[in-house]
């Protein structure tokens, strides 16, 4: 049984960082391309960065130069370090794999920035 946690977010005031993670088991991170996604309120959830298993790693442009995403193998864990950060960033974040699978989908993290 997969089973993602996202754990790590919160408030933030704009220009802040915050680092979210996502634990994961019954799926080893490091052979998977593994995503970040995020849902803002009223909106359709949204693909933000992805990992592939060869370390290669792809942004939205919204989010390029600011956010990284990168993984820790021995912990089967997955991050998203976010910098400089807008309020447009406000949306609760999930990790799964590309292409996502709707069984995978954990609670999720909320990140609030504030103007």
């Amino acid at each position: 049984q997969v089973q993602l946690v996202e754990s790590g977010g919160g408030l933030v005031q704009a220009g802040g960082s915050l680092s979210v993670s996502c634990a994961a088991s019954g799926i080893r991170v490091s052979i998977n391309t593994m995503g970040w996604y995020r849902q803002a309120p009223g909106k359709q959830r949204e693909l933000v960065a992805t990992i592939t298993r060869f370390s290669t790693t792809n942004y939205q442009d919204s989010v390029k130069g600011r956010f990284t995403i990168s993984r820790d193998n021995a912990k089967n864990t997955v991050y998203l370090q976010m910098n400089s950060l807008k309020p447009e960033d406000t949306a609760v974040y999930y990790c799964n794999t590309l292409p996502m699978l709707d069984n995978y989908w954990g609670q999720g993290t909320q990140v609030t920035v504030s103007s």
